[in-house]
């Protein structure tokens, strides 16, 4: 890694009107390519809970994997994928939550989370707070204690963090 660090803004791409016309895009696939820059992420990520006794590392779908799998390894934790429902093989355990327009799913292995285990729960983005709450909610109905959820990049203006205010919350980047 660089001796200073790197300013991680600038590995994130602006992409407008993706998905649609009005919505700025944050795009994080430059700071994967940058191996200096996805290794500080990670870094920080750990660096924010090598006190914090994480027994289970647990990833929202699919970006947060990306993160989450390093993080892990760093903190001697185990990882645990937050799939949409039908996509783990094994019997689970699943959460339901209401959306803008409908509903969804996610699931974990019904055996994925020790009883009483201090989860970290991460992702790469914080935007309206909908799936990482959903996410909480699963790692408690699962038998788990949230520890705290971090975050690459935060949009602040959505203000997801208040959907997740019994959490302690982390996010290396924030865009007003």
């Amino acid at each position: 890694m660089a001796d200073q660090p790197l300013n991680l803004t600038d590995y994130i791409r602006d992409v407008p009107d993706f998905p649609k016309p009005g919505i700025l895009f944050r795009d994080i696939t430059p700071m994967l390519s940058h191996p200096e820059a996805f290794a500080q992420v990670v870094t920080q990520l750990s660096e924010q809970f090598t006190d914090a006794k994480i027994d289970v590392v647990a990833a929202a779908e699919a970006r947060g994997f990306i993160f989450a799998g390093p993080v892990a390894m760093n903190l001697g934790a185990s990882l645990v994928p937050i799939r949409k429902a039908g996509k783990l093989p094994f019997t689970t355990v699943a959460y339901t939550y209401d959306l803008e327009y409908g509903s969804d799913t996610l699931e974990i292995h019904i055996d994925a989370i020790p009883a009483g285990a201090r989860v970290l729960v991460l992702d790469d983005l914080l935007a309206t707070g909908g799936t990482i709450e959903a996410c909480c909610h699963l790692v408690e109905k699962a038998g788990g204690k949230v520890a705290a959820c971090a975050f690459v990049v935060e949009l602040t203006r959505l203000e997801g963090a208040r959907r997740i205010t019994d959490y302690e919350k982390i996010s290396l980047i924030q865009y007003g």
